[in-house]
């Protein structure tokens, strides 16, 4: 499917505005999301540093490392979008800039759900083992998979619940 609404939205609105309008949405959008990434990073770079993490199994010190990754890959996804407006602030590129902003917004969402499923996984893991670990991860995978992925692109098809 396309990423244009259907003719007829029942907006009048120029191609400038349609643009102004979508930046400001996922402006707005992104606002919501960049706090709660950035405190989970700095969150997650502060653990090696604390006394319990050395009692981490060798796979849970690896899983820290992918969860690490993807939160601070995360961060930088849904930060970019601002880094390009201001790169190409006042050049008449903001078709593009919402463009590429809309795909870096939804790869750091993907990757902030990677990151807290992990996450979920090693807190689990800690607190009450490996199988409760397990089923942690499945659980929660599950859910930012129906919430953020299944569910939003079935709406996207026009059906309804």
């Amino acid at each position: 499917m396309s990423d244009v609404p259907p003719a007829g939205d029942g907006r009048n609105e120029t191609e400038a505005e349609r643009l102004d309008r979508n930046w400001n949405s996922l402006m707005q959008e992104l606002r919501v999301v960049q706090t709660g990434v950035q405190l989970l990073t700095g969150l997650l770079l502060t653990l090696p540093f604390q006394a319990r993490f050395t009692e981490l199994s060798h796979a849970m010190r690896l899983l820290y490392l992918l969860i690490v990754s993807t939160s601070i890959a995360a961060t930088v996804c849904l930060i970019a979008p601002v880094a390009a407006h201001r790169v190409l602030f006042r050049r008449h590129r903001i078709g593009s800039v919402v463009v590429t902003a809309h795909r870096y917004a939804l790869a750091g969402l993907g990757l902030l759900g990677i990151a807290l499923t992990g996450v979920a996984v090693l807190i689990f893991d800690t607190v009450a083992g490996p199988i409760w670990a397990s089923a942690a991860g499945a659980c929660f995978g599950l859910l930012f998979t129906l919430a953020w992925a299944v569910h939003p692109w079935w709406q996207r098809g026009g059906n309804r619940w």
